[in-house]
Parts: C-alpha cells; sequence; structure tokens
C-alpha cells in the first residue's frame, strides 16, 4: 500500500510542477531555474558534509546542467551588454561547480549559491513590477 501512495505522490508533484511550468509567465519560468540550481547546490553541500561524492557529484550536475540548459541556454546574445555579461557569470559559476566537486570546497559552492540568490533576486523584482504595472493587477 505504501508503495501505490508513494508513486501517486509522485505523479500528483509531476503534475503540479507541469502545470506550474506551463502557466508560468518567462520571469517565473528564470525563477524556478534559479530555484532549481539553488535545491541542487544546497543537496550537494549536504552530500558533501556527509562525504557522499556519488550522490554530490549528482547534484552538482544537475545544478550546472540547469545553469548551462536553462538560464544560459535562454540568453539571447544578440540583444545586449546584459546577455553578454550574464553568460559570461554563468559560464563562471559552472567553472566553480566543476571545482567545488573536484576539491570538496564548500566554500565554491556558497560563492555560486550566493550569486544565484543575488539574480534569483532580482528577476523576483521584476517579476512583482510587472505584475503591478499590468492592467487588473
Amino acid at each position: 500500500m505504501s508503495t501505490m501512495v508513494a508513486r501517486a505522490v509522485a505523479a500528483y508533484a509531476r503534475t503540479e510542477v507541469e502545470t506550474g511550468v506551463e502557466s508560468a509567465k518567462p520571469e517565473q519560468l528564470i525563477i524556478m531555474l534559479y530555484d532549481g540550481a539553488l535545491k541542487a547546490i544546497y543537496k550537494a553541500k549536504a552530500d558533501m558534509l556527509r562525504n557522499d561524492a556519488p550522490a554530490k557529484g549528482t547534484a552538482i550536475s544537475k545544478a550546472i546542467a540547469i545553469i548551462e540548459d536553462g538560464l544560459r541556454g535562454a540568453l539571447d546574445l544578440r540583444v545586449g551588454e546584459i546577455a553578454t555579461n550574464l553568460d559570461a557569470l554563468y559560464e563562471y559559476m559552472s567553472n566553480k561547480l566543476l571545482v567545488a566537486n573536484l576539491k570538496n570546497d564548500q566554500s565554491a559552492l556558497d560563492e555560486v549559491a550566493k550569486l544565484l540568490n543575488e539574480l534569483k533576486s532580482a528577476w523576483e523584482e521584476l517579476e512583482r513590477g510587472s505584475a503591478t504595472a499590468a492592467p487588473g493587477a
């Protein structure tokens, strides 16, 4: 019975995430990517503290994939200097995460998490501003 309940809960969670993604505005999608990368980094740090190298590596790989495929992949480098600067920052973060994985460097994880949190805060502010500026909001 508990296996069936676990599968039902997992299916519900997948549906919730899919529904959230389908109905989200672009700003909200970017915020979701930041959240996912941050969760992966926090998990990697916990795994690092437990000396669980395989789990740490998996979590760091997930964070890098979100940064590279999601955040960096969404940039349009033709639109200007901000996109170019973000591209360089995302590349720096990915490299820093690789070093963190190889050297078990918690401070590198903390640095990337701090950068992601700062960017996420800016996107949340942008999203709040667009919500209040929308007619009927």
